[in-house]
């Protein structure tokens, strides 16, 4: 089957050029100014939209197996296609956790069956699963996560001879959850002292602080140059934190890389007052200073990509009071086009979205043939209109949850097209019904 998408402007590594796109089955074969129509092909008429790498969210909690009622592989994908993310790497806080690689492969097989988007999924790492971890196959694992706070599924790795030897172990790169858990109890035992089960949302983010979540981080990052590992940081949410981070060599040659995520650039802990538990994530949402460090770190490059830690609950459990309420929320569908509204507002170039959402991904990774519009790599391409103004409501919110913290946010650009290994998966504001997912295998020794 051959694919032909005329008319595009394509944003691929730096630049934005006018073009076409030719498809042979899963493989992009070429790219140029213009393209003649093939015998027996396809077209995909872009009309002047942009064309851009499909996204690639490197941190992700879909819920399956064990946790269903809030959302699924199959669910979570459709909605991360819609939005334009055409893969995907899985946490292990599911139930049962994803501490062995008998039951990260059951999470890989449910995958193959049901997913709309290429998958892998990371082995979670504990305070007594180090055999595990070494059994890890670089080639064919996203990656070891180690929980250096509780969150939900309360995986946390606080054993200091445990934390050593997976970071000198792991033969593969180790992404981090980072808050202080001492910290972050004593806090909480101050709030209930004062508060009893009082305790509001808008105090979120001074129990899980920012100094929590500079002492974890700090301690990973200090682990990792002592032990040499290959650290990967999730969700950066303080200023303090983005100076552990450097910008003073290439990508290629970090050794201790950094994620933000959609909602730590978007809302502030004055969004609390509206929004309540539905902004309820760890780390936490933090003041507007934090926010436009983070934004100043990830345009000067200390911060590598941007992710969502999509992490659906029912509205019915996000309802419960503050401290019976779960952290977390679902982002795959809105996060391209909450990136694109900031590019409207000016505050990052579409090329830089295309960079720290589908490149660097592929580069921190070392995922085979995806991240680049390139001859030769899998077509997860993604067109764009940037000028279809849209508003987010309950019956176009794709999640199995239903709702989403943009509930009533009005976006200018939308997603139109969306294909997974050449194959239409996206397209007129529905699913297509049509898969073509496979797993990312990674270029690693």
């Amino acid at each position: 089957m051959k694919t032909l998408i005329k008319n595009a402007r394509i944003i691929n590594e730096g630049a934005i050029m006018e073009g076409d796109v030719l498809i042979e089955g899963e493989f992009i074969s070429k790219i140029a100014e213009s393209i003649s129509a093939q015998p027996n092909s396809r077209i995909i008429d872009a009309e002047g939209n942009y064309l851009m790498p499909g996204a690639i969210d490197d941190q992700v909690h879909f819920r399956e197996p064990g946790l269903t009622h809030k959302g699924d592989i199959a669910s979570e994908s459709k909605a991360a296609v819609a939005g334009g993310i055409t893969s995907f790497i899985e946490q292990p806080n599911t139930v049962p956790n994803a501490v062995t690689h008998e039951i990260l492969e059951e999470k890989y097989r449910i995958a193959s069956e049901v997913s709309y988007a290429n998958y892998s999924f990371m082995l979670g790492a504990t305070n007594d699963n180090i055999e595990e971890v070494k059994k890890t196959d670089p080639k064919n694992i996203a990656g070891v996560k180690i929980f250096m706070g509780s969150s939900t599924g309360n995986m946390l790795v606080d054993n200091e001879k445990a934390l050593e030897e997976i970071f000198s172990n792991s033969p593969t790169i180790i992404a981090a959850h980072c808050e202080d858990e001492q910290t972050i109890r004593k806090n909480l035992e101050e709030f209930k002292e004062k508060y009893g089960d009082n305790i509001k949302p808008e105090h979120h983010p001074l129990i899980r602080s920012a100094e929590a979540c500079y002492l974890s981080s700090s301690k990973a990052v200090a682990l990792a140059n002592k032990t040499g590992a290959r650290l990967h940081v999730f969700h950066v949410s303080t200023a303090k934190e983005t100076d552990l981070f450097t910008n003073k060599i290439p990508l290629e040659q970090k050794k201790i890389t950094a994620e933000v995520c959609i909602h730590h650039l978007w809302f502030t802990d004055a969004d609390y007052q509206t929004k309540g538990n539905l902004i309820k994530w760890n780390p936490a949402v933090k003041t507007d200073a934090d926010r436009q460090a983070l934004w100043t770190a990830l345009l000067d490059d200390r911060l590598d990509v941007i992710a969502t830690d999509h992490a659906p609950h029912t509205l019915e459990e996000k309802k419960q009071p503050y401290l019976q309420a779960p952290s977390g929320g679902p982002l795959v569908q809105h996060a391209v086009v909450a990136m694109f509204e900031q590019y409207h507002n000016g505050k990052i170039s579409l090329e830089k979205i295309v960079e720290k959402m589908a490149h660097n991904p592929a580069k921190i990774f070392n995922i085979e043939k995806r991240g680049f519009i390139r001859e030769g790599y899998y077509a997860d391409l993604v067109i764009v209109n940037p000028g279809s103004p849209w508003n987010v409501r309950k019956d176009n919110i794709m999640y199995k949850c239903g709702w989403s913290p943009f509930d009533g946010t009005s976006f200018k650009s939308r997603i139109v097209h969306t294909l997974v290994n050449g194959e239409s998966v996206y397209q007129n504001k529905k699913i297509t019904e049509k898969r073509r997912p496979m797993r990312l295998t990674f270029d690693r020794s």
